[in-house]
């Protein structure tokens, strides 16, 4: 007798685990860059190009990184 339960469930907790990452990279990679937007208007440039970079590899990795690789390509 063969169970696929627990292969099934150890599965579909990553993927579980990678997209809720993937939303935190992606909602907080926005939260920087509309802080970002809000230093530069400030006047504050330095801290503004420092946010925006962060902001950038945050939207990068939650986004592609793992939205698109890791939990798309499970449904492809």
């Amino acid at each position: 007798m063969t169970s696929i339960g627990p292969e099934l469930l150890a599965e579909s907790l990553s993927l579980l685990v990678y997209t809720v990452v993937a939303g935190v990279l992606t909602v907080g990679g926005v939260l920087v860059e509309h802080a970002s937007l809000q230093h530069y208007g400030a006047g504050e440039a330095m801290i503004a190009l420092w946010l925006a970079a962060l902001g950038g590899v945050m939207l990068y990795a939650g986004a592609y990184g793992l939205g698109y690789q890791k939990v798309l390509s499970e449904f492809v």
